[in-house]
């Protein structure tokens, strides 16, 4: 089978997942191909399948932060500056797929799947590949604009996507409670998508391994940790979806009963502003407990970042999965989320992890001090957690489960059934 997988994004969470993806197919049996941006961020990563980089587009991610500025005229003038900006990527992103289309219909491989749609008149160019008779499919991560607070705005991207979607045979999505919210949005007929499971984030234990990554110790004192004080970590890109004033209010709460540090480590998008966090964790008291770490974080620190916690939270306010949460999880660390999306399908109550309300820093607080106070069940939550890593978010059953999707509905597309026997993930499900 020649499977070519499209990711726009060459850094970041769907990087990351995309290269485990393609690293799994390979070793099932499919001849795959990632298609991606020239600043692949992998490279030194090892391959076992083809890379194209076929995609001038710009950086997603920066290794700093710049805070904004207060003055008006500063304002004025960095507004002025994104929107020029906005619309030079705009004609690189349009002349980008116009290459990558004429790329992909002289290579005419057997199937495309692709990541993320990140505009709706993207759908143009799947179009054209579907005129010219190309398979179409796609690994659906995130199917709503999460930070718009506009509901107008929101409705009408939601029309403009569903032109999207028509243009693929196969929809995977990541949970039941994902599809169900899927469907009713963007009117799918039910069987052209599947569920596949979020695989894990193996790779950073790898670079955690191979990299000679600073310890908790160098860590701590990095961060002016006491060697005693547990450690409540959030960590991933920040946006206004993933509920962090939330979290400072519960932590407000925590601080009362519990000498904790609270770290929020990750990239804050446009929409968030990080001035306002940080008064909000003065007016709250807990300025001194509260560190931000507001960068992309290079690898060889994840693992020692993951080491530092005692519990890992994501107080979110929707979602539909969470590649930073199997990070958690493959670190062995419990967690505290919220029941939003697909992510209860994730997070055993109580076994992996302790599930609260979104929106609601008191119950947030009382599962966070629930762990932070009972040490032995925390060890218990991080080592159940590090299972359902190395069994159900495995990426060997994930592959192998989407191949047989595709051998089962594209039975033209050559493929060795072979390959495809073995335990799938529905087998690792509860």
């Amino acid at each position: 089978m020649k499977l070519f997988v499209v990711e726009l994004h060459s850094s970041g969470g769907l990087a990351h997942y995309t290269y485990q993806m393609c690293q799994a197919l390979q070793e099932q049996g499919a001849s795959v191909t990632l298609v991606t941006a020239d600043d692949y961020e992998l490279d030194r990563f090892p391959h076992q399948f083809a890379v194209e980089k076929r995609l001038r587009l710009w950086e997603h991610f920066k290794s700093t932060m710049t805070l904004p500025t207060t003055s008006r005229l500063a304002q004025l003038g960095h507004r002025v500056f994104w929107n020029v900006r906005r619309s030079v990527r705009g004609l690189r992103l349009i002349l980008g797929w116009h290459r990558l289309t004429n790329y992909l219909i002289a290579q005419r491989p057997d199937i495309i799947q692709f990541g993320k749609i990140n505009f709706p008149f993207e759908a143009i160019f799947l179009a054209r590949l579907r005129r010219h008779g190309l398979i179409l499919t796609q690994v659906c991560h995130e199917f709503e604009l999460r930070e718009y607070r506009n509901l107008t705005t929101s409705l009408l991207a939601n029309r403009l996507y569903a032109s999207v979607y028509t243009n693929f045979s196969l929809i995977l999505l990541h949970g039941e409670q994902n599809r169900q919210r899927f469907l009713s949005l963007f009117g799918v007929p039910r069987e052209r998508t599947e569920i596949i499971p979020h695989g894990n984030e193996g790779m950073f234990l790898q670079a955690a391994q191979e990299q000679a990554a600073q310890g908790e110790r160098d860590l701590r004192q990095h961060y002016s940790f006491g060697p005693d004080e547990p450690v409540v970590l959030f960590f991933g890109t920040i946006t206004p979806s993933k509920g962090v004033p939330d979290l400072l209010h519960a932590f407000a709460l925590v601080r009362q009963q519990c000498r904790a540090r609270l770290l929020i480590a990750g990239f804050p998008t446009k929409f968030v502003n990080l001035h306002d966090l940080q008064h909000l964790a003065e007016s709250l008291g807990i300025a001194d407990a509260v560190t931000f770490d507001a960068r992309y974080l290079p690898f060889e620190e994840v693992g020692a970042l993951m080491q530092l916690a005692q519990v890992v939270v994501y107080p979110y306010h929707n979602a539909t999965q969470s590649g930073s949460l199997q990070v958690a999880y493959t670190f062995g660390r419990p967690v505290v989320a919220t029941s939003v999306g697909g992510l209860p399908e994730v997070v055993e109550e109580g076994r992996s992890g302790l599930l609260v309300p979104p929106r609601a820093p008191e119950p947030l607080a009382a599962a966070l001090l629930a762990i932070l106070n009972d040490p032995q069940q925390a060890a218990e939550m991080g080592a159940y957690a590090r299972h359902l890593s190395e069994t159900r978010y495995s990426w060997s059953p994930i592959a192998r489960q989407v191949l047989t999707f595709y051998r089962e509905r594209f039975p033209s597309v050559p493929s060795d059934p072979s390959v495809l026997s073995g335990p799938s993930a529905c087998e690792y499900s509860r």
